[in-house]
Formats: C-alpha cells, sequence, structure tokens
C-alpha cells in the first residue's frame, strides 16, 4: 500500500512578500566562522556595509543598522525623534500602517489615523489638508509606508514630501521601506525623507534579523531635544562607534557578512535593472491574476505594487483555506490575509532573488491550486503572463541592438 512521504519532494516555492529566498552566494557568505567584533577585520567589513547600504538608501548620510526586524527600526524613528505626547500623522494602508500606528500609542505618542479602505495608496492631499489646519505647528512627523505589504500598494513618496512642503509645516517625514528597498525605485536624500526604515528580509536577499534607519539632518537636530526613553535605539551611540567601524553592542557579525556581499550584487546587475526586473515580474503576475478573472487589492494601477500582488478571493472562497490546499499539494507558500481582508486574500510575492523562471513556476503552481481548490477563474492566465514576459525581452534586445 502507499504511503504518505514524510519528505517534501523538490524545492519549496517560497512566494510570500519576504521573507525571500536567500541567494546561495549570500548563504555561503554567511556560513563563514566567526571573526572578533573588536577586531580590525571586522571594522574593515563594517566600513564597506555602512558606506555601501547608503548607496541602496540613495543617501550621504549614516545609515544605522541595528540588529533588529523592521518593527525595531520602526521603534527606533519615533524613540529618537519624538517626546512623550508629541502628535503625528499615519496612514492606513493596511495592517502595517495599522501596526505602527498602534506601537506610537504604546510609545505615548498620539497618532492621528488618516483612514483608507486599504485598497489605495497615502493621499498627499488628505495629508497636505490635515497639516494645514495645525495652525500651531504641534504635529511632528508625518509616517507612510512606501509600500504597504498587506495588500500591494505603493504610495509616492516624493508627491508627499511636495504635500508637506505646500503646507509650509515642518514635519518631519518617516518611511517604512521594508517591502520595497532594493526592489523599486527609492531616493531618501532626493526626496527630502527624514527617516528611512528598512529590513533585511526582502529585496536585500538576506534572512531576517537586520534593520535600518537611514537618517537626515534635520532628524539628527530633532533626536538632540527629543525626550522618549531610548537605549539599545540610540542613533548618537551607533553613530559614535560607526565613524570607526564598531557598533555600541555585539552586533550580527555574520549578517554583516550577508550584507556585504547582498550590496555587491545588486550594484552588479545595476539597481535600474533590479528595479526594471521586479516591475516586468509584477506586471506578468498582474496580468496572470485579470485574466484569470480574479480581483487584485490595490484599485489604483498606478499605485500598484512592484514586489507583491494581493489578490482578492471570489466571494465563498476562503483564501486561508486555498493557501492551505497549496502548501500542501504544491509545496508553495503565499502571504497570509490580515484585517478586514483576513480569508479573503492570499498574495503572491514576487521579488527579491527571483527570475521569470521563478515567477511563472509559481504562476503554474497557482493555476493548477486555483483548479484543484474548484476557485471560478478562466484558464490561461499563465500563458498570458508567459506572453507578456516574451515581448519584454524581445523589446529589450530590440533596443540593445539598436
Amino acid at each position: 500500500m502507499a504511503q504518505n512521504s514524510s519528505r517534501a519532494i523538490g524545492r519549496h516555492h517560497l512566494h510570500i512578500p519576504g521573507p525571500t529566498p536567500v541567494p546561495d552566494r549570500i548563504l555561503r557568505a554567511i556560513d563563514t566562522p566567526i571573526i572578533d567584533h573588536r577586531g580590525p577585520e571586522f571594522a574593515k567589513l563594517a566600513k564597506r556595509c555602512l558606506e555601501g547600504i547608503k548607496t541602496i538608501f540613495k543617501t550621504a548620510n549614516p545609515v544605522i543598522i541595528y540588529t533588529a526586524t523592521g518593527t525595531g527600526a520602526w521603534e527606533a524613528a519615533l524613540a529618537n525623534t519624538m517626546s512623550p505626547g508629541d502628535r503625528i500623522i499615519m496612514v492606513e494602508t493596511g495592517q502595517f500602517g495599522t501596526l505602527w500606528k498602534n506601537m506610537a500609542k504604546k510609545l505615548g505618542l498620539k497618532p492621528e489615523f488618516i483612514h483608507t479602505d486599504w485598497r489605495h495608496p497615502a493621499d498627499p492631499a488628505a495629508i497636505e489638508a490635515k497639516l494645514k489646519d495645525d495652525k500651531n505647528k504641534e504635529i511632528k512627523a508625518v509616517c507612510v509606508l512606501h509600500n504597504e505589504t498587506s495588500t500591494g500598494t505603493l504610495s509616492d513618496i516624493a508627491a508627499i514630501r511636495k504635500a508637506i512642503d505646500a503646507a509650509g509645516h515642518p514635519a518631519l517625514l518617516f518611511v517604512d521601506t521594508i517591502s520595497s528597498l532594493a526592489s523599486t525605485d527609492y531616493r531618501h536624500d532626493e526626496w527630502g525623507v527624514d527617516v528611512t526604515v528598512g529590513g533585511s528580509q526582502k529585496g536585500l536577499m538576506l534572512p531576517p534579523g537586520m534593520s535600518f534607519n537611514a537618517v537626515s539632518d534635520k532628524a539628527l537636530a530633532a533626536a538632540k531635544t527629543a525626550k522618549l526613553p531610548k537605549s539599545f535605539w540610540s542613533w548618537d551611540d551607533m553613530i559614535t562607534m560607526n565613524k570607526s567601524g564598531f557598533f555600541p553592542y555585539t552586533p550580527a557579525t555574520n549578517m554583516l557578512q550577508g550584507l556585504a556581499v547582498a550590496i555587491d550584487m545588486l550594484h552588479e546587475e545595476g539597481l535600474d535593472n533590479v528595479f526594471a526586473r521586479h516591475g516586468r515580474l509584477a506586471e506578468a503576475t498582474r496580468r496572470a491574476v485579470k485574466h484569470w478573472g480574479l480581483d487584485i487589492i490595490c484599485a489604483d494601477p498606478k499605485a500598484y505594487s512592484p514586489t507583491l500582488t494581493a489578490v482578492l478571493t471570489p466571494d465563498g472562497v476562503d483564501a486561508d483555506a486555498f493557501r492551505a490546499l497549496a502548501l500542501e499539494h504544491f509545496n508553495i507558500a503565499y502571504g497570509a490575509s490580515f484585517g478586514r481582508f483576513a480569508g479573503k486574500m492570499f498574495r503572491i510575492g514576487h521579488l527579491g532573488d527571483i527570475n521569470d523562471g521563478d515567477l511563472l513556476g509559481g504562476l503554474a503552481i497557482t493555476e493548477m491550486a486555483l483548479s484543484l481548490a474548484n476557485v471560478p477563474h478562466k484558464k490561461g492566465g499563465v500563458q498570458v503572463a508567459m506572453d507578456y514576459l516574451t515581448s519584454a525581452h524581445g523589446g529589450a534586445a530590440r533596443r540593445a541592438a539598436e
């Protein structure tokens, strides 16, 4: 009698929007002997990382590297610049915008939430109106997610900066890039961002456990008078020690080995090529989803995420049951559903070290899973994605030959 195998055959198809698969080259860099984090070899590595990561955020200012998840970097941004009772604007772009707001409340801040339907990006006009109503300039910061990981919406950070300036308001601008950094264009300095939050486990192709604060001069000035308590998160302590290539506490030494290689890999491909690849794979995914007759959570095509596509399941279809079935039969993992869309959506991640073949494999599995789960859909979405990718590469080849 045949028995169920206790071993998963072949590779696991990880299509969650982070953590993303870690390339072998980075795994090999991490899998090296521990070095003395107070020695000269480490100082050389740390300086390489501290300078290199600036090129990813596109800033000339310091980038602080924490041994923590992105949630820690959220807290660091607030703890270093705010005082108890400070008013801040936050935007409900989805689950993670909501979680950042909840953190602010726990820290003793007064977040003013701009509510949305979770299907649209942050609205610069709404932010500008809020700031114009603040006649006494009491609001200290505007906090937005560049890419809302729970819904797949991308907000226009340059437009939000312009809205703050149009309101004539001194509020700081904080931006979460955890699921957009190193995957789509981001410009900390040019866009006038004061604190950018990043994480290691998505576009940077590293395991979870490392996060970042890129900081402006204005943010550093605000930190001098901020009254929220901080110790582990202190920018001053980090920047002072980083100048000599060290940290005020034991850092994640082997994650830094991986970060150095990740930065090299991104530049070897070329950042613009990285962004174009993500855009191409995202468009192929959306074309497949639309052909299947399924709805995309993001309702604004100008705000489609380049790193993930959140798919709304038809009425009566339990998205979490679909995810479980796909994992059991095809060894594929999708992103979970949250909040107001709990049980009603699944998220297809297409970011990090992924190419056309990787994506098409995931889309083919998805189409099989839709059939197996009896989800109403139109077959042929994978072929539509293939046709688009072939055309995109053909266009690139013609341009290269001209």
